[in-house]
């Protein structure tokens, strides 16, 4: 984290022993109640990004939709929603990813990304990769080219952002705690 961000992590909630003991829960509702925060997350968020010209957000499904919603909107772009399996209507491109324990799917509209199409990722938080991982591939299966991925926290410890980087995408965050 950049001293400049310190106010926005000032605005992040943790939530010990959230899902369950030993977890440091980073809550960014708190961070959505704080009009200014808001506003400087995604002003801050599209300052850093700008230089990736994506033609499209993918914004991960749920908390991906808030921030890749206003920024889609403050760089004058569209927005792919990247959802959880049988949440889109029509037909469907999807990829099944592997968890801790088990699969899950992420699904976007088959003619949501026109091929060549600059895809920024887009998404609260970025702990172990896996969803944002999954939703690179999707992407590219579509066609699309990956601009790179934004997030407005890095959780470093657990290596989600240097796996995205290990697959050439860009990685920009906000903040990061460290030991979660």
């Amino acid at each position: 984290m950049t001293a400049a961000n310190a106010d926005l992590a000032a605005l992040i909630r943790t939530i010990p022993g959230y899902p369950k003991p030993g977890i440091q829960f980073r809550d960014i509702t708190t961070l959505l109640l704080d009009p200014a925060g808001f506003a400087a997350t995604i002003e801050r968020l599209a300052a850093a990004v700008c230089d990736t010209r994506p033609d499209l957000i993918a914004g991960i499904e749920a908390r991906g939709f808030v921030f890749g919603a206003a920024l889609a909107v403050r760089l004058s772009c569209g927005l792919v929603l990247v959802r959880k399996r049988n949440k889109l209507p029509g037909a469907v491109l999807g990829i099944n990813y592997t968890l801790e324990y088990g699969e899950d799917r992420v699904e976007v509209h088959a003619d949501a990304c026109p091929p060549g199409a600059r895809v920024l990722v887009v998404d609260d938080l970025i702990a172990t990769g896996g969803t944002a991982l999954a939703t690179v591939a999707l992407l590219r299966q579509a066609g699309a080219t990956v601009a790179g991925a934004a997030f407005v926290i890095d959780l470093p410890d657990l290596g989600g952002a240097s796996r995205l980087r290990a697959d050439s995408v860009r990685v920009d965050a906000l903040v990061s705690f460290a030991g979660d």
